[in-house]
């Protein structure tokens, strides 16, 4: 996109800026945030100013206009097309090289802004209570459901970040509240107490577009289940991203091993933003669900754990 073709921002005070923002991260958008945080000399900027762009090319508010706006809005298209920019301090001069001749000097901060990251866990079994309040706690929003009504009571989840815990089926209403609609970010994880259930679910992440579907279980239930996806015609690229036995191969047996291992796993994940194996030789490398399958040397005890 040519300097010309940079988007005209529609004017907006900065509390409209920012709840704009807020409504784009809540659908899964990411954004990027320009504010004026000091102001020498003359300038048209005003500390408190604010500017957002949105990934659809549509920009709001104002951080003072004219040639120097124009400069941060370059700036801020670039760093939307990079998800790796930091946030940055810039201070930008108006002077002879912005064709501006007010003399002063403003300092802007720009920053991409990402969408929280949602989790939904099927299944309210000994690992998933572990591992709902350890994701909670690496910053996912999490959802837990459960179709057994004596599994999703809340008084089995421990003190601390909040978690929804919903006693219904995946495919209930309200289990996808406050999702993005846009859910290449959203992590599905698939343990409940019956093999048929946890097919049907892994079935329903993967056609409800979760970035991540992963699942508990053995070597011969991952074949079974891709076996099966195989037969229902599901493409094999959406098959070769379930991750399952999911988790990094750390050896893990207990509830909560099983869960620090998933975690783990969510952890590369969400970092690296592609597809991983569980660790070998130190190292963390894209594989598929086949690959997945056969790197583990023992079973995981049984689907709910």
């Amino acid at each position: 996109m040519s300097p010309a073709a940079l988007p005209i921002p529609t004017t907006a005070l900065p509390q409209a800026v920012l709840r704009a923002a807020l409504v784009a991260l809540d659908q899964g958008r990411r954004v990027v945030l320009a504010s004026v945080v000091e102001r020498r000399g003359s300038t048209p900027s005003t500390p408190g100013q604010k500017l957002v762009l949105l990934d659809d090319r549509t920009a709001l508010g104002t951080i003072g206009g004219g040639a120097v706006e124009r400069v941060v809005l370059t700036t801020m298209r670039e760093v939307l097309a990079d998800p790796e920019r930091p946030a940055k301090m810039e201070t930008f001069r108006l002077g002879p090289s912005l064709g501006m001749c007010c003399g002063g000097s403003v300092d802007i901060l720009i920053e991409p802004l990402v969408p929280e990251a949602h989790a939904l866990i099927v299944g309210a079994g000994h690992v998933g209570i572990f591992l709902a309040p350890l994701l909670a706690s690496l910053g996912y929003l999490v959802t837990v459901c459960d179709s057994r009504e004596e599994a999703a009571d809340p008084a089995r989840l421990p003190a601390g970040p909040p978690i929804r815990l919903l006693h219904a089926d995946p495919d209930d209403p309200e289990v996808l509240q406050g999702f993005p609609l846009d859910r290449a970010r959203s992590v599905a994880l698939v343990m409940t107490h019956d093999h048929q259930l946890d097919q049907a679910a892994i079935e329903w992440a993967i056609a409800r577009g979760f970035g991540f579907v992963g699942g508990v279980g053995s070597r011969a239930k991952a074949t079974r289940t891709r076996q099966r996806l195989e037969v229902k015609g599901v493409a094999a690229a959406e098959i070769a991203r379930v991750r399952m036995p999911v988790g990094v191969d750390i050896g893990a047996r207990s509830p909560a091993e099983i869960g620090v291992a998933i975690a783990a796993e969510l952890v590369a994940w969400r970092g690296a933003a592609t597809a991983i194996q569980p660790v070998s030789s130190g190292d963390l490398a894209p594989s598929s669900i086949a690959a997945t399958d056969a790197r583990a040397t023992t079973d995981s005890p049984g689907t709910e754990s």
